[in-house]
């Protein structure tokens, strides 16, 4: 029975494919969310998202439902969402946060308009991806956007730390922290698209922040965040590809719903910062 239950549906071709994909963004995206978190920067990632929906909505127009084509014009277009709202922030004054809503609604609304037009593109598969439909290619993809950003972030770590605990100190010392701020964009862009076609442009975020909110519950330090978001999103994608294997529920909610339920377990009972350490406290006496 467990061996049916648990090891059996990865025998097949496409649950393993699958399983790697999501293995390689639960490595990849869960330490951007630590760093998105920890930069109060949690919805973000929710902003790019919808943000790279028109570039992959014309890479779609342009060559099909090819991942490359789709993958670039995801790329392209997220960068230029969080370009654009931050010239928008310098040049008027106003807050980052109300310039990239109001960049990224416009966004959505344009690769909804685009997508609609096209009567071969499937919307629903855009927004919700299909994670057992993973093909080599986008496997591939999937690792290499993993193997480039790990070590890219390893090279930005100290000053993405340092810019994220002390902006002011890095800017008195000329640290270039709108520097780092960018390559970190660029890494979550990187990120969003390559989970776009496993769990769809509105779901891909899921892997990424959930893990790495309930980090902050198993540990106090930041690398022990990374490496607890890390454990947690690959957990939710083993145990939400086998929900859905076995429910016959959507593979991309299944492993969101997962991850949710993850953060809910820890937030509920997590040895730090949780309800139960809240509610369950050792009585102190005077000696």
């Amino acid at each position: 029975m467990i061996h049916d239950f648990l090891l059996a549906p990865f025998d097949l071709g496409f649950m393993r494919r699958a399983l790697a994909g999501c293995l390689a963004l639960s490595v990849a995206g869960p330490p951007l969310g630590v760093f998105l978190v920890l930069r109060r920067m949690s919805l973000m990632s929710d902003v790019l998202q919808h943000g790279i929906l028109p570039g992959i909505a014309l890479g779609a127009v342009a060559a099909g439902l090819s991942f490359w084509a789709m993958g670039l014009g995801g790329v392209l277009a997220g960068l230029a969402v969080a370009l654009l709202a931050g010239w928008l922030a310098r040049s008027t004054g106003g807050r980052e946060d109300s310039q990239l809503a109001g960049v990224y609604l416009l966004a959505l609304a344009a690769g909804v308009a685009i997508v609609s037009a096209q009567r071969n593109i499937d919307l629903t598969q855009l927004l919700f991806g299909s994670v057992l439909g993973v093909d080599d290619a986008a496997l591939l993809s999937m690792a290499g956007v993993a193997t480039i950003v790990l070590p890219a972030l390893a090279l930005i770590w100290r000053p993405l730390v340092l810019e994220s605990f002390d902006p002011g100190f890095m800017a008195a010392t000329g640290g270039r922290g709108g520097l780092w701020h960018l390559a970190f964009l660029a890494l979550v862009v990187l990120c969003v698209v390559a989970g776009f076609v496993a769990l769809g442009t509105l779901m891909s975020v899921g892997l990424m922040m959930l893990p790495a909110v309930a980090a902050r519950h198993f540990s106090a330090g930041l690398g022990g965040q990374v490496r607890a978001s890390v454990v947690l999103a690959a957990l939710a994608s083993v145990l939400g590809l086998l929900l859905s294997f076995h429910t016959d529920m959507p593979a991309g909610p299944a492993i969101v719903l997962t991850a949710g339920a993850l953060w809910l377990a820890s937030l509920v009972a997590g040895p730090r910062e949780s309800l139960w350490r809240r509610w369950v406290r050792r009585p102190h006496y005077a000696g």
